[in-house]
This record gives structure tokens, C-alpha cells and sequence, in this order.
């Protein structure tokens, strides 16, 4: 068993920017989703995502944004729920495959992103 964090096991930096700037063009060109985000600044949001990814697949930790629940709220209040939560793991999970990650890295990924479902759907 690798005692490198799941960060380091991904491919560091580089392969969380590549995979966070791949993911929002998917998320961006997906119906289900895409309205979650009009008006949104993409360029700021994908350094938000891409500190924050960094922190929860175990890199170092320079995410200064809201947490999941306050960061969420507002879209809670419009209907935001499970099919969008499942939407975007799909879309993550999708996206790391394209990257050539491997099957169990993936399934730690989207592990990792459950954990943050009732926080993200205000639960």
C-alpha cells in the first residue's frame, strides 16, 4: 500500500490544473448542469476548484473559499440536488478517464467527492 496521498498519486499540480480546466469545459457543454454556472467568472472559479481539489485529494492546502455548505447556499435555494451533485461526480469521473487515471484512482476521486454531498446540498 502506497502511502502517497491521493495528490501525489494523480500527478500533482499539473494533473489537478488539467483535469479542473477539462472538467469545466464538460460541465460547461452539459445541459443538466451548464445553468449552475451562467454568470459565473470560469477563470476564477476553476482557481477556486483547482486550491480546493488540491486540499481534499491530501496536496498542500491553499484554498481560502467558502466552505461546501456557505459556498452552495444560494444555489440550495434554486433547487440545486442529487442528480447535479451525481451529474458532477460523473463529469469529474469522465474527465480523469480522458487523463488516462486509473480505475481505482477514479473511484478514490469520486469517494472523496461524496464526502462533501450533504455539505455541498445543505443537508
Amino acid at each position: 500500500m502506497s502511502n502517497k496521498s491521493l495528490f501525489e498519486k494523480l500527478g500533482g499540480e499539473a494533473a489537478v490544473d488539467a483535469a479542473v480546466d477539462i472538467f469545466y469545459r464538460k460541465v460547461l457543454g452539459d445541459d443538466r448542469i451548464s445553468h449552475w454556472f451562467e454568470g459565473t467568472d470560469m477563470e476564477k472559479q476553476a482557481v477556486k476548484q483547482k486550491a480546493f481539489l488540491t486540499y481534499a485529494f491530501g496536496g498542500p492546502n491553499n484554498y481560502t473559499g467558502m466552505d461546501m455548505r456557505k459556498g452552495h447556499a444560494h444555489l440550495v435555494e434554486k433547487g440545486l440536488g442529487d442528480s447535479d451533485f451525481d451529474a458532477v461526480v460523473e463529469l469529474l469521473g469522465a474527465t480523469l478517464k480522458e487523463l488516462g487515471v486509473a480505475d481505482d484512482l477514479i473511484a478514490e476521486v469520486a469517494a472523496t467527492a461524496e464526502t462533501t454531498r450533504k455539505d455541498v446540498l445543505g443537508r
